[in-house]
């Protein structure tokens, strides 16, 4: 089987569902992005990370293709059976934001993203993640999307700042701590 089709060459490509869209539609931009941000949770990944970062990670990865395939599926069309994303998977990223901020100095300061690449790579996912949540909330006021999606969005941004800040705390890097000039 060949990778390529020939199918989207005008500028259309098929839902889950067979209906017909412009590669420009807002649900096509909705899983592109979730996309975009698996492969940026892939990048984290391959870092040096502790294994059980990692295996969170990979759980994520999963849960992103799970909401990928909600989000491309034509609502009103599709027959196919898709895997389902549940409440136990938000509360596992609360979980384990609870777990690191336990370890964590008090917040009272914005955070610039740096510090060292693994820290950066978690600031760009965490951003990618906000501008997914974004699109799938406009996507959402036009068509049926589970509202777990966006739950569980808003809350992996919260984590990848949360593992950004951990991240930095194991490595003993500061902070980039935002002061404002006054």
């Amino acid at each position: 089987m060949k990778i390529y089709t020939k199918t989207g060459d005008k500028g259309f490509t098929s839902l889950i569902g067979g209906t017909r869209v412009a590669k420009h539609h807002i649900r096509i931009e909705s899983y592109g992005t979730v996309d975009e941000l698996n492969s940026y949770i892939g990048l984290i990944r391959d870092q040096d990370i502790t294994d059980h970062d990692k295996d969170i990670l990979k759980q994520i990865q999963d849960r992103l293709f799970t909401i990928g395939s909600s989000l491309a599926a034509d609502p009103e069309r599709s027959k196919m059976v898709i895997p389902d994303l549940h409440m136990t998977d938000v509360e596992l990223l609360e979980q384990e934001m609870d777990a690191m901020n336990e370890k964590l100095p008090e917040l009272r300061h914005f955070i610039l993203p740096g510090g060292n690449n693994t820290i950066s790579f978690c600031h760009i996912a965490r951003c990618i993640c906000r501008r997914a949540e974004r699109i799938t909330v406009h996507l959402a006021e036009e068509s049926p999307v589970d509202e777990k999606v966006n739950i569980y969005l808003n809350r992996l941004s919260d984590y990848l700042f949360t593992l950004a800040r951990k991240i930095a705390n194991e490595h003993k890097i500061p902070e980039n701590q935002w002061i404002p000039r006054m």
